[in-house]
């Protein structure tokens, strides 16, 4: 670390309940010489609630390079910095990444200051398994990319979350059912700690039905928190194959899904998962 060197806070800021807000943050951001922050209008509102006079630089996607060089030579002249999001921990599908990589190739101190995160506000309450998760971001948006990216989740066993914008998350969960099955359990986590906040855990057909049904839902940022998939040993066997490619080549999908489960005893989830499989090397 250098000695002369300020440091670099990444400082979490309230997803949407402005006393989520601790103690902490709020004085690092007073402390500090300088904050950059995401969207310099949008966090002057949550300063001025708190009091906080601190001047603020802009640090986004489209400025970082630039914005990264101004911070590195603000903190290496001995200025503490405060790096803060939108909303909630910064990095997290945020900009960041590069100033703190930066920071510490530059021997600079970098000091997490931890709070909300929509990511872990989710998982909590999701009611699926935390031991183990992994978080795929933003899903892509165009629907063929999208319909990639669930194809390599069909064995994923951890935990899977996303975050979702309210324009795509009648056709994130449309290509989620079309790919990973109707009857996997997912958990739509919709404006978190805010007034219209909704938690609903049910299985993926379900909560889009409940999303068409009611348009209301559909408004907000979403994180989806779905069941991984089966341990190895828990998914279809060779018979349950057998049967499958038989059904298939007189059933639809979901038919035959439902039908060789009835057969087989094995769970419909997993041998639909696998009939999109078999269906694809045919």
């Amino acid at each position: 670390m250098s000695i002369d060197s300020g440091t670099l806070y990444i400082v979490a800021t309230p997803i949407g309940n402005l006393e989520d807000f601790s103690l902490r943050a709020a004085r690092i951001l007073k402390e500090v010489d300088l904050i950059a922050a995401e969207d310099t209008r949008h966090s002057k509102k949550l300063l001025e609630h708190f009091g906080i006079n601190t001047p603020m630089r802009s640090y986004h996607d489209f400025n970082q390079v630039k914005a990264e060089a101004i911070l590195v030579e603000q903190l290496l002249a001995g200025h503490n910095v405060a790096l803060i999001s939108d909303a909630g921990t910064p990095l997290i599908s945020d900009p960041g990444y590069g100033l703190v990589k930066t920071a510490h190739e530059r021997h600079i101190r970098v000091v997490p200051v931890p709070g909300p995160s929509a990511l872990i506000s989710a998982l909590s309450a999701a009611g699926l398994p935390t031991d183990r998760f992994v978080f795929e971001g933003f899903a892509p948006e165009k629907k063929a990319a999208r319909l990639k990216r669930f194809k390599t989740l069909i064995n994923e066993e951890r935990t899977i979350i996303f975050f979702e914008t309210p324009h795509r998350i009648a056709d994130f969960l449309e290509d989620a059912i079309a790919v990973l099955g109707p009857e996997r359990i997912a958990t739509l986590a919709r404006e978190l700690t805010k007034m219209y906040e909704t938690i609903r855990r049910d299985r993926l057909q379900m909560l889009y039905e409940g999303l068409l049904e009611n348009q209301q839902q559909g408004k907000g940022e979403f994180v989806i928190v779905m069941e991984g998939a089966g341990p190895a040993g828990e998914r279809p066997s060779l018979v349950s194959d057998q049967v499958l490619s038989v059904l298939l080549e007189e059933l639809p999908l979901k038919q035959a899904a439902r039908l060789a489960a009835r057969i087989t005893g094995e769970k419909k989830n997993a041998l639909y998962q696998r009939a999109l499989e078999l269906g694809e090397k045919s």
